[in-house]
């Protein structure tokens, strides 16, 4: 392991935009986990975050909300800080990007950068709303993605595709505001010459990526910019909420946020701590790790490292990035507007622990691929995994502790102990080795086995039993156990810290006694009395969890919804087929739908498919169908076939993509309450030359629109 001090930051999030469980993930919370981990390995960490404050975003929302945008700052500070404290997550220094130090630093970084002759001074062709009288920054603009098409383009990046952009790329540019159609105005703006940097920067991002283990998003978003051409980028913008550029010719310009938010993590060390620069310009004693969402890595693997190699000042550099993919909401986005998702001002009334909800996160963070959070799911994880695996084991070997030895946890011999069944060192060296790598879900899941392997044991050698006919037994069965109950606790305290502490209490210890060096330290709890036991979490409950699902998933009730706003479709692949045992002309198909989840179904293709042509067959699934029994067997939606006039042809429509996409049209959210058959029929889907349509409208997956080959002209059903 390398004994470098450690310093860890998370993308810092925008003030005004209240996290959800998504942000939490993709970057707060694994950098928390992490950062944990290396507090109870005692490696000399520093973990930095706070609020991203300038921009127009602010600007605008102050306006709105009727306050300055310091007022406006100060109010979503707080809303932030709470919702992190209640999750448990630890900043060394949770700060603000509109300290002084952030001006004071953010000015002389760039003063370096324009004396060494890395600024270019150039015009810019910008956007300005005549209706609103402001230049527009570029998440207000919002048209058509020139390269993909996709119609929900920002003005500096298309999220469908990637690809940056500038706003007068954009295809029917609106702002966002008003919805008026922008004026391009020129004016001149200062850009940094990235092109200048671009041999020092590859040499760095070579060498970096492959002793920092970067992740393959990292990696492979970082190499399309190199390829692409690394062309100059402004940094200044016509606002006056932000740092002032101190040149005299642009004192009525300000620093573009992407620009001055990355050096935020130099400036909040500085405003808390005196010793900064021990930190920042101390590369060979200092690691800096990084954690974020897939949208904030060229901002970190190209824009910042360049402002700080452009200084040539000997910084402390981006050794490991680690970065997710998105966790979405029950198939659609996070939406506080259309109440669409579980925000971290809401948590706290669903009256769920926080430690609930950060296992379920990491259990599922969306490391390789998109996940989902399903409310079924989260129930089903919590009470099947942490709450019947582990908090299950600590209960049982603390009652029997309580009830049979009076609350003292026996001595033990390895011998006949749970040590003689598995071998700790080795599965505590490859945790280790997966908290290194920041395979945190890996790391989880691990330490969930070890605990599995504990219950095992507790059941195999029937305690209940032995403490009646061979005490010394009974000893090392349970000693033993309370042993390995405060072993895997210490290895499980960065994913549940709260718990684990409450555990360790249990157990009268200390939080600081929560080290990896205690793991297999007997003599820690043997002879010694533990307190009362007590229930660490209550089960989740099936109705208590399909309100939470009914409060969250939006604000239109099912009656309101109309046409394709009805229906949730969804990409699946059948993994199983065969004949219904009470029905000629039916199938019963198993269909994977990614996430774990396979379903039943039953469809009536008997006539037109053998099954060998259905098996491993892509399909479209009507998701929220209601559950219906065909005689006599259970299922749970129907798959989506194009038909001719005269059903001549039936083909079943298999679109092009992975499994768990979502299908749906332009503009369409899809439907997460339940529909009647009734409802769907209701719903006229067409085949209009090879193309699956509704009304005028292509149904699409990814954008790209979902096409048959055998039916030209027809329906759907």
């Amino acid at each position: 392991m390398d004994k470098k001090k450690r310093l860890i930051t998370s993308a810092l999030p925008y003030v005004n935009n209240i996290p959800h469980l998504g942000t939490l993930i993709g970057c707060v919370l694994s950098a928390d986990v992490f950062y944990k981990y290396c507090q109870i390995s005692k490696i000399d960490s520093l973990f930095i975050c706070g609020t991203d404050e300038y921009g127009t975003t602010t600007e605008t929302r102050a306006i709105q909300e009727k306050m300055t945008p310091k007022q406006l700052c100060d109010k979503y500070y707080k809303i932030h800080k709470d919702i992190y404290d209640w999750f448990q997550i630890d900043f060394s220094y949770f700060g603000r990007t509109s300290d002084p130090k952030q001006t004071e630093i953010v000015q002389e970084i760039f003063l370096k950068l324009y004396n060494n002759g890395y600024i270019i001074k150039d015009k810019l062709i910008q956007p300005y709303c005549e209706n609103d009288k402001i230049f527009l920054a570029d998440r207000y603009i919002e048209g058509t993605c020139p390269s993909c098409k996709y119609e929900n383009a920002k003005g500096d990046q298309c999220e469908n595709c990637g690809k940056l952009l500038n706003p007068s790329e954009l295809i029917n540019a609106k702002c966002t505001l008003c919805g008026n159609t922008p004026i391009f105005k020129e004016t001149k703006h200062l850009f940094l010459d990235l092109e200048k940097i671009k041999t020092e920067l590859e040499k760095w991002i070579n060498k970096t990526s492959k002793k920092g283990n970067w992740s393959n998003n990292a990696l492979s978003i970082t190499k399309g910019w190199l390829d692409q051409g690394l062309l100059k980028r402004c940094i200044t913008r016509d606002l006056k909420w932000g740092i002032p550029v101190p040149l005299e010719d642009y004192k009525d310009k300000v620093f573009y946020v992407w620009f001055d938010a990355p050096i935020g993590y130099i400036s909040i060390t500085a405003t808390k701590f005196k010793d900064w620069q021990n930190w920042w310009k101390n590369p060979d004693e200092i690691d800096l790790y990084q954690f974020m969402g897939k949208d904030n890595i060229p901002f970190h693997t190209i824009i910042f490292p360049s402002t700080l190699i452009g200084t040539k000042d000997n910084w402390t550099m981006l050794k490991t990035i680690s970065s997710t993919e998105y966790l979405n909401y029950e198939d659609v986005k996070f939406s506080k507007s259309r109440g669409t998702g579980v925000f971290g001002d809401q948590v706290k009334e669903t009256g769920i622990d926080s430690d609930l909800y950060r296992y379920y996160l990491l259990r599922n963070r969306p490391e390789k691929n998109d996940t989902q959070f399903y409310w079924i799911d989260f129930m089903e994880k919590v009470n099947g995994e942490i709450i019947a695996n582990y908090a299950n084991l600590v209960n049982r070997v603390m009652q029997f502790i309580d009830k049979f030895f009076d609350g003292i946890v026996p001595d033990f011999h390895d011998k006949k102990s749970i040590y003689a069944s598995i071998n700790i060192k080795n599965n505590v060296k490859e945790i280790i080795d997966l908290y290194e790598e920041i395979e945190l879900k890996k790391a989880l899941l691990k330490i969930l086995d070890m605990s599995s392997i504990g219950n095992k044991f507790f059941q195999d050698n029937e305690p209940w039993s032995s403490v009646k006919t061979d005490k010394e037994l009974a000893k090392n069965i349970i000693g033993s156990l309370a042993c390995f109950v405060k072993d895997i606790s210490i290895l499980l305290y960065p994913y549940i810290p709260k718990t684990i502490i409450k555990v360790f209490d249990l157990l009268n210890l200390k939080k600081d006694d929560i080290l990896l060096k205690n793991i297999n330290n007997k003599d820690l709890i043997v002879n010694k009395k533990i307190k009362k036991p007590a229930i660490l979490f209550n089960k989740l409950e099936k109705e208590q969890i399909e309100q939470f699902r009914l409060k969250f998933s939006g604000q239109q009730k099912t009656e309101e919804k109309e046409g394709f706003n009805k229906l949730h479709l969804k990409a699946g692949k059948i993994i199983e087929v065969k004949r219904h045992p009470r029905a000629d002309k039916l199938y019963i198909e198993k269909v994977d739908l990614g996430n774990n989840e396979i379903r039943q179904i039953v469809s009536g293709l008997v006539p037109y498919y053998k099954e060998e042509e259905l098996l491993n067959k892509k399909i479209i699934l009507v998701y929220n169908l209601k559950p219906a029994v065909l005689r006599g067997e259970k299922s749970e939606g129907m798959l989506l076939a194009a038909e001719n006039e005269n059903r001549e042809i039936v083909e079943v429509i298999s679109p092009d993509c992975n499994i768990g996409d979502i299908i749906s049209i332009d503009d369409a959210e899809p439907n997460i309450s339940e529909i009647s058959i009734e409802e769907f029929f209701s719903v006229p889907l067409t085949v209009d030359n090879f193309e699956i349509k509704y009304e005028d409208k292509n149904l699409k997956v990814n954008n790209k629109k979902i096409t048959v080959q055998q039916v030209k002209e027809g329906k759907v059903g």
